[in-house]
């Protein structure tokens, strides 16, 4: 591969140019992983509400969504990420794994929700386009190499928006019929995309925060200016990891609210001027993943607090409860 940079005079606007096409390119691989998230939730939901004959009226829900609207979304995140500097994603990928692991660690032995699937959508994004910047820092042919990774980002993309059009059109029919293989595949392990995902992602954001250690870091020159930034972001993220666990019923808006605006107050404190536009950015951001994956939200929210529900019940029919009450 070779680096077209390398073939035109160096610039300062040139070069400007470059480093403008690079965030973009990282942008949409990053916004292309974040549509590959949505449709296997998509397909994974749509299964499980046809298999359920009381949530026919979610099914219906998640089928009218419209597809038309999914190139916008990739478009829209895409400006986002590529807006959004590595300082500020870096900050938001460190958020969302502390946040993760505490909800991991506090809900039924570790098993995850499909709804953190859907909240770690502009996190996932953020992680793709700090783990790129990092790995393709100082590469002679980081262009080349990005718009290769864009291109296979936007192939799977494109792939897994038509599974999901697929399975919303055809899965009833055809799992009845037993004759497409795209088909049987879903009925036979679609279970497992949970499983998949969720191994996906933490490789994907264990990657991504060595890297935002790494790219926050780089920006100090002394162990006490570090000490002094990376105080108050512990604490910071303490309190909003304490604040979570407290409200675990609020909903993903306020949560978003809650998550921005601590970052905001910090970086007012700490940061740079660039640094409070990236939040805000990202506020955006977030409520723009939010609002796109709305249905599926509600539906993995309603899911949670059922299952809630039910552990709640068996554990207070098991005999030791009885004898104690």
């Amino acid at each position: 591969m070779f680096s077209l940079g390398s073939w035109l005079p160096a610039w300062p606007g040139l070069a400007w140019g470059w480093a403008l096409l690079d965030a973009l390119l990282q942008g949409l691989v990053g916004a292309c992983a974040v549509s590959v998230l949505c449709s296997l939730m998509k397909v994974y939901l749509y299964i499980q509400c046809l298999n359920d004959p009381a949530r026919q009226a979610e099914k219906e829900a998640i089928r009218a969504q419209r597809e038309a609207l999914e190139p916008l979304h990739v478009v829209v995140l895409t400006a986002a990420l590529a807006l959004v500097g590595s300082r500020v994603a870096a900050l938001v990928v460190l958020e969302f794994s502390l946040r993760a692991v505490s909800m991991l660690l506090s809900v039924g032995k570790g098993t995850p929700s499909s709804q953190l699937y859907l909240l770690c959508q502009y996190s996932l994004g953020c992680g793709m386009s700090c783990g790129l910047s990092f790995l393709l820092e100082g590469a002679p042919h980081s262009t080349s190499n990005l718009a290769l990774a864009a291109g296979l980002a936007g192939l799977l993309a494109a792939y897994s928006r038509r599974l999901a059009r697929h399975v919303c059109s055809l899965y009833e029919l055809h799992s009845r019929q037993r004759y497409c293989g795209v088909c049987l595949l879903l009925l036979a392990s679609g279970h497992g995309i949970p499983r998949l995902l969720r191994n996906a992602l933490a490789l994907t954001f264990a990657l991504a925060d060595l890297a935002a250690v790494e790219l926050i870091n780089r920006d100090f020159l002394s162990t006490l200016e570090a000490l002094r930034f990376w105080t108050p972001l512990t604490i910071c993220y303490t309190l909003l990891v304490i604040y979570m666990q407290e409200g675990p019923r609020r909903s993903a808006h306020q949560t978003v609210l809650v998550r921005m605006g601590g970052l905001f107050i910090l970086l007012l404190t700490v940061g740079r001027w660039p640094d409070v536009f990236h939040i805000l950015i990202s506020l955006l951001a977030e409520f723009w993943c939010l609002l796109r994956a709305g249905i599926m939200l509600d539906m993995c929210q309603q899911q949670g607090f059922t299952q809630q529900l039910q552990m709640d019940r068996q554990l207070g029919s098991k005999p030791g409860s009885e004898a104690t009450s």
